[in-house]
């Protein structure tokens, strides 16, 4: 659980004539609806939430914490498996009001205030036919997403989102404001790019942007359980020889009541592949070919789309108010080993909404050197990703249970180390693996930015010392 602040009464009315964004407390009108977190298993309640609506709100907010020994959460999209954008007592900084983006076409740049979403990213950059590195599914925070590394269809060929971030605005445990870039203080810009939410609370991130779409290449595939072991061979020897155009993730499901799944395999285990290719619609054609050939699926789907649609794929699968733990490890290769265990475990898959996949690393990702920013996981083949999902509070031990065994049970074919990004709340002895050889550097940055740890709120790098 969360640390938990008693706040003493009214305090909060004082924040309250600071700030320009509204601040709510319990008992009051939106306070509840403000309160629900994207993952079901959080259910907290804050001493307070402020609304933030500009740099200043954040900054009052940050100095009202320290004045007051308050224990601070932060929250910008919320799509978060920890639970961390959210606390029982204490302050929540609500940045989800603030959504502005500006675009330069000419430049190829993008700001973006904390509470932008990755579709209204997307709808806003593909006006002009560009796009940055962003996740698959559009309700998730750009903010979280970007500090903690950034993956997606466009990260083979264009890099991590923390590869396009190029500038940041950033309130300190100070309550200052500060701009870090390359020019001003690199140190803790370094550290922005994949250290997560440590060392301050970001208000507007640069990126760069590259011409994609507006259509490409995109769809899945969905075959019955019995064909997964010759799918991940495919997919193995396939990928091998991939452009770092094409982004397929080998999906493992239970299948959903669709008119084009027979009726016997609905909610049965079911394997897929996902897939998008952000380069020409004619070289598409022709380096998908094969996995349109292979197999026989139920369904076929793969054909040229929006770039829009393709980033909107995962939606319908990872809606709000369910109960999700997360597990993630990174892999080096698909070994034969490897499969045999996936398919053992995901054959009996636990929760009917659970999934498993692997995402694919490779070209611009790996071009860039492991210290060269937060991130360290620059050299491993795949990312592997197990979300346990369900909606009965009575299974929450259960689910956890069965997939910590999973993760264990592939652990032993893994390469070590986590993606930040997926961490459970549960999982802090694996924070050194989060980061690697960066970890040591971490500290010393967060040291001299926030010494007190007062961004702790996260899966948490301690001040060094």
């Amino acid at each position: 659980m969360k640390e938990a602040t008693r706040v003493p009464e009214g305090i909060f009315a004082t924040l309250d004539d600071r700030t320009r964004g509204p601040v709510l407390i319990p008992d009051t009108s939106g306070f509840d609806e403000a309160r629900r977190c994207w993952n079901a298993r959080f259910d907290r309640s804050p001493g307070a939430i402020l609304r933030c609506r500009g740099n200043a709100d954040v900054m009052e907010a940050v100095r009202f914490v320290r004045e007051h020994g308050l224990f601070l959460a932060v929250r910008g999209g919320g799509h978060d498996f920890a639970g961390h954008s959210t606390t029982d007592g204490g302050l929540l900084v609500d940045l989800s009001l603030m959504q502005g983006i500006r675009i330069d076409p000419a430049a190829r740049r993008a700001w973006l205030q904390p509470g932008v979403l990755v579709g209204a990213f997307d709808h806003e950059s593909q006006a002009f036919g560009l796009a940055s590195t962003g996740g698959t599914v559009s309700g998730v925070g750009v903010a979280g997403y970007t500090l903690g590394g950034g993956t997606g269809y466009l990260a083979r060929r264009h890099g991590l989102a923390v590869d396009t971030f190029t500038s940041a605005d950033v309130v300190t445990a100070s309550g200052e404001l500060v701009r870090a870039d390359p020019s001003n203080h690199p140190d803790l810009f370094w550290a922005l790019r994949g250290g997560g939410g440590n060392f301050g609370i970001v208000t507007s991130f640069e990126r760069t942007l590259h011409p994609v779409g507006p259509e490409i290449m995109a769809g899945q595939v969905i075959f019955p359980f019995d064909q997964a072991r010759e799918g991940l061979h495919f997919y193995r020897e396939f990928m091998a020889g991939a452009s770092d155009d094409l982004t397929v993730y080998p999906f493992f499901l239970r299948l959903p009541p669709l008119d084009v799944i027979p009726s016997g395999h609905h909610g049965e285990p079911g394997f897929l592949l996902v897939a998008a290719h952000v380069g020409s619609l004619e070289a598409a054609r022709e380096e998908m070919a094969p996995l349109l050939e292979f197999g026989d699926p139920f369904f076929r789907a793969v054909d040229v789309m929006s770039y829009l649609g393709a980033q909107q794929m995962f939606d319908a699968g990872m809606p709000a108010g369910q109960r999700r733990y997360s597990k993630a490890q990174y892999f080096d290769e698909l070994s034969d080993g490897a499969i045999d265990t996936l398919l053992e475990w995901t054959g009996a898959m636990e929760g009917p909404f659970s999934a498993a996949y692997f995402e694919p690393m490779g070209g611009a990702i790996n071009r860039v050197p492991a210290h060269a920013t937060a991130f360290p996981h620059r050299d491993h083949a795949y990312s592997f990703h197990l979300v346990a999902d369900w909606t009965d509070p009575a299974e929450d031990d259960p689910m956890r249970e069965w997939a910590g065994a999973f993760h264990d049970a592939m652990a032993e074919h893994a390469a070590g180390g986590v993606y930040v990004n997926l961490l459970s709340e549960d999982e802090g002895h694996r924070h050194p693996e989060a980061w690697m050889a960066n970890h040591g550097r971490l500290g010393e940055i967060k040291a001299r930015y926030d010494p007190d740890n007062l961004f702790r709120g996260n899966q948490n790098i301690e001040p060094s010392g």
